[in-house]
């Protein structure tokens, strides 16, 4: 109202200049008293007409304006103003409508994301759960009231601990817990974030049921040990039976050629050499399982290649310049890394007369360090991480399977490929600059490494 009779009382004083010397020029003159009351009046209702008149214009459209932002406040973007003018009111009156239209395309838009968000935690098969600040739960999906054996309506507003999941708000993550709940037990792995909702912190967890799947990948696992077992006892064990039956036969003759006692040690020989492969072959295949987690500690990329690289004296290996960078590894598990893959690198340039370059540059949160070489290349990448699979004469088949474990034990990637434009083939080892190993027993995959 304020606003209101100020717009009033400066149309009244814009008016009254005006009015009184109207006023003073008509009394002044000699006009019958009835023209001179009769035109007072008119001048005077003419004047406080215009006032109010003036007030109506500049008030009228600022409620016309008010009423549409009202409707915007509460969400009801279909009001429009009706835009009578192209003046300065017109304009925000445009301009307000278009607002009107931006907020409801914005609304439809955040409808239907939410509820395909709502659609997708509905049918995903991965409890999601949200707790606030007091450790209660707020949110969860289907998944997850079937992994609690409830419902939301009984679930919500309970606390991690009496739903046992206290242990899952803390601690490291991601990680492999096992764990029993009412909906069933087994492995799962522990993923937690923080987001905010109504401007309150909350955090979200998500536990993703691994038995299943980890199941599957043991039993194509102990498919792949067996034969891979069955065919390395079978190259062994064959031939030594076979010379074992033929030894026995030979002793038990009462007659016996002039020289058994050459085939017997010819044939002792050949079970002893079997017997030593075999011994050989499953001491590999220990040295696969016993990898020790990672420790710790820093070590500069610089010196650490200059120094492998010094150990390979069949050909000179060309350190590219890289930055200073010191980075958190086990060094001695880094170390056995690269000499696998600069002695693979080296052997396969020494079959065309290549060279051997290694090289490293600096991520936002990794380190990445490529080996190449001019050799003949890769015939094949789909068997380079089969343990026990090789190419080389002579070759044990486990470098590169133990050189992909040691990466992904620091939470890093080792990928493979022939070079392009080649020929030759390309290593590159990228590292967590700045994070814990992985945990024990946790997956980690290799994926796909850009240049």
């Amino acid at each position: 109202m304020q606003h209101q009779r100020r717009i009033v009382s400066l149309a009244t004083l814009a008016g009254l200049p005006g009015s009184i010397v109207a006023l003073a020029l008509l009394w002044m003159n000699d006009y019958p008293a009835r023209i001179q009351w009769g035109l007072s009046l008119v001048i005077a209702v003419v004047w406080i007409g215009a006032a109010i008149a003036t007030e109506r214009q500049v008030v009228s459209p600022l409620h016309a304006i008010s009423n549409l932002l009202k409707a915007l406040r509460e969400r009801d973007y279909s009001v429009r103003g009706k835009v009578e003018s192209h003046d300065a009111v017109g304009v925000v009156v445009e301009e307000i409508n278009d607002l009107a239209d931006t907020l409801r395309s914005q609304r439809i838009d955040v409808l239907e994301a939410s509820k395909l968000l709502n659609k997708i935690m509905d049918e995903i098969d991965v409890a999601i759960l949200s707790f606030d600040l007091d450790d209660k739960l707020r949110l969860i999906n289907r998944a997850g009231e079937r992994l609690l054996d409830g419902t939301a309506k009984t679930l919500l507003g309970r606390t991690a601990g009496e739903l046992g999941l206290a242990e899952c708000l803390y601690g490291r993550t991601p990680r492999l817990m096992d764990f029993g709940l009412a909906g069933g037990g087994g492995r799962w792995e522990v993923r937690r974030t923080t987001f905010r909702q109504g401007g309150v912190p909350q955090q979200l967890l998500v536990l993703s049921d691994l038995s299943r799947a980890l199941r599957e990948e043991e039993r194509r696992a102990w498919q792949r040990i067996v034969r891979v077992l069955g065919h390395e006892l079978n190259n062994s064990l064959t031939p030594i039976s076979s010379i074992s039956e033929s030894l026995t036969g030979l002793l038990s003759r009462r007659s016996r050629p002039d020289d058994w006692e050459q085939d017997l040690t010819r044939g002792l020989s050949v079970i002893s050499s079997r017997s030593e492969s075999l011994t050989q072959f499953v001491e590999s295949y220990s040295k696969l399982a016993r990898l020790p987690e990672p420790t710790l500690e820093p070590c500069a990329i610089a010196p650490l290649v200059r120094r492998i690289v010094e150990l390979e004296t069949r050909l000179g290996v060309e350190v590219l310049p890289g930055p200073d960078i010191t980075i958190m590894v086990d060094v001695s598990q880094i170390e056995q890394l690269l000499i696998n893959l600069i002695r693979n690198a080296v052997d396969a340039a020494l079959d065309t007369g290549g060279g051997v370059r290694i090289g490293w540059k600096s991520l936002p949160t990794q380190l990445e360090l490529w080996i190449e070489d001019d050799g003949p290349g890769l015939a094949s990448t789909a068997n380079l991480f089969v343990p026990f699979f090789t190419t080389k004469q002579g070759g044990s088949g486990i470098g590169l399977v133990l050189c992909r474990q040691i990466a992904e034990a620091h939470n890093g990637a080792l990928v493979l490929r022939n070079r392009i434009p080649g020929p030759g083939c390309e290593a590159r080892l990228r590292l967590a600059r700045n994070s814990d190993p992985t945990p024990s027993g946790a997956s980690s995959t290799s994926g796909n490494l850009r240049p």
